[in-house]
C-alpha cells in the first residue's frame, strides 16, 4: 500500500477496508484557516490522490467542530499590508486558485462535511465538493466584500455550484446563511443533526457510492470539468471518447458482465478501488 504524503497542516485518516480518506483541518484554535501552508499541503495531497485508485472517496472536515473560517486574515495584515509588493499578493492568490482547482479536480468522490462555519475560502472549498453535508447549526458566508476584499478565486466554483444569480448575490452582499438557507440555494445537499446524524449521513454517502465504479466516477468528473470551456463539437467528441474508453475498460467489461450474470460488480462487493483512469 502506497503511503500517504506527510502533512503538517492536515490530519489524514485512511480507512483501507472501505477505501475512504478523511482529511482534517487541524488548527481549531484559529478556526482552521486556509493558510498558505495548509493550501500547500492540500495541493500536494491532491497530486498524490490522482494516482490512488484504491481510495474511492475523500471527506474534508475541520477539527474542533468548525470547517474553516477561510483565508488567514492575520497573515494578510502582517505580510501583504505590511509591505509586500503586488507580485507577492498575485502569487499568493494564484496559489489559492491552484488549491481550489486541485480539490475540484480530484478523481475521487469528495464530501465536504461542514460543522460550525464555512466562511470565505472555506465556503469556496465547500463548493468544490461533490456532496456537501452540513450540521444543522452550521453557518455560511462569503464575507470578503465586508472587509474590502473580493472572493476572486472562489467565484468560478460558486457559479458552477449555484448558478450566476445566486452566486452573484452571495458574493456581493456577504450575507450569513443558515444551513437551511444554504440547502435552499443548492450549496448544501444534506443537513445532519449532531454527531449521530453526521455519522449516519457519511454512512449513506459511502453506501450510495459503493456500487459506482471508481474509474467511471473519475471519468465523468473529468468530462464535467471540461464542459464549460467547450463548444458543442468539442463536448460531443469528449463525451464519445469518454464513453468509448469506459466501454472498452476492464471496469466496463466487468460491469456489463455482472449485469447479465445478475451479480454485484467486483468493486461493489469488495469495496476495492481498482485503477482510476479518467481517460478510460
Amino acid at each position: 500500500m502506497t503511503a500517504l504524503p506527510p502533512t503538517k497542516h492536515l490530519d489524514l485518516e485512511l480507512d483501507d477496508g472501505a477505501g475512504w480518506l478523511t482529511v482534517w483541518f487541524n488548527d481549531p484554535a484559529r478556526r482552521n484557516p486556509l493558510s498558505a501552508a495548509r493550501a500547500a499541503d492540500l495541493i500536494r495531497l491532491a497530486a498524490h490522490l490522482q494516482d490512488r485508485g484504491d481510495i474511492r472517496g475523500v471527506v474534508f472536515r475541520g477539527r474542533g467542530g468548525v470547517f474553516s473560517a477561510g483565508g488567514d486574515l492575520k497573515a494578510f495584515q502582517q505580510v501583504f499590508q505590511g509591505g509586500a509588493d503586488r507580485e507577492a499578493v498575485l502569487a499568493a492568490s494564484l496559489e489559492g486558485g491552484r488549491m481550489f482547482r486541485a480539490i475540484a479536480g480530484l478523481p475521487q468522490f469528495t464530501v465536504m462535511l461542514i460543522e460550525g462555519a464555512a466562511m470565505a475560502g472555506g465556503l469556496g472549498l465547500a463548493a468544490c465538493g461533490d456532496l456537501v453535508i452540513a450540521e444543522a447549526g452550521a453557518r455560511f458566508s462569503l464575507s470578503e466584500t465586508r472587509i474590502g476584499l473580493t472572493p476572486a478565486q472562489i467565484a468560478p466554483y460558486l457559479v458552477a455550484r449555484l448558478g450566476m444569480v445566486a452566486a452573484r448575490r452571495l458574493m456581493l452582499t456577504g450575507t450569513v446563511m443558515t444551513a437551511d438557507r444554504a440547502r435552499e440555494l443548492g450549496l448544501v445537499d444534506e443537513i445532519a443533526t449532531g454527531q449521530a446524524g453526521i455519522g449516519a449521513a457519511l454512512a449513506r454517502a459511502r453506501e450510495d457510492l459503493r456500487p459506482a465504479a471508481p474509474g467511471a466516477v473519475a471519468a465523468i468528473k473529468a468530462q464535467l470539468a471540461r464542459m464549460p470551456l467547450q463548444d458543442d463539437a468539442a463536448r460531443m467528441q469528449t463525451a464519445a471518447e469518454s464513453f468509448a474508453g469506459r466501454m472498452l475498460s476492464d471496469e466496463g467489461r466487468e460491469g456489463i458482465a455482472a449485469f447479465f450474470e445478475k451479480r454485484a460488480a467486483s468493486w461493489a462487493v469488495s469495496g476495492d478501488g481498482g485503477d482510476i483512469d479518467a481517460a478510460g
